[in-house]
């Protein structure tokens, strides 16, 4: 399906809420050269029409005691469709796996995860990642500093 046809006042919006999640109608509409009820409108149909997918409050990881994040580099001994979308289905039951993206290449997949520390991390790692179904081999790297951490993507505002 073809996305939908966005004007400028849809992207003016769209970068606002994801700015903004809290903003309110009244000012989103104001800076979209709107009154309110025609931009409630507007924010209604791009959520029906799958533009935008929710709203969420952003967490300090810090602030809740996960101290370090790691990424790690999943091969499987498949990719059956059937063995890869097995290994998803872990993965997903997996609270401190915050990502998981399916690669072309060598390496299966890559995995963004959280843990309180150094052997939190250890403990997920030998109990729960590298014994996942059909995992031959992961490769991890700790983060050491975060220099861009921003969430959603760009809105073209041509």
């Amino acid at each position: 399906m073809p996305p939908p046809a966005l004007d400028p006042i849809d992207r003016t919006i769209l970068a606002a809420l994801q700015d903004e999640g809290r903003i309110t109608n009244v000012e989103l509409a104001r800076r979209s050269g709107l009154t309110a009820p025609p931009c409630l409108r507007r924010v209604r149909t791009l959520e029906e029409s799958g533009v935008i997918e929710g709203y969420h409050a952003r967490l300090n990881p810090r602030a809740l005691g996960y101290g370090i994040t790691v990424f790690a580099l999943v091969s499987l001994r498949s990719q059956a469709e059937a063995d890869l979308r097995t290994f998803e289905q872990h993965v997903a039951d997996l609270p401190e796996v915050r990502e998981c993206h399916m690669l072309n290449g060598e390496i299966d997949f890559i995995l963004k995860i959280v843990a309180h520390d150094l052997q939190a991390f250890q403990a997920f790692l030998t109990s729960r990642l590298t014994t996942a179904p059909h995992v031959a081999s992961v490769k991890t790297s700790l983060t050491i500093r975060t220099s861009k951490d921003e969430a959603g993507v760009p809105v073209d505002m041509g």
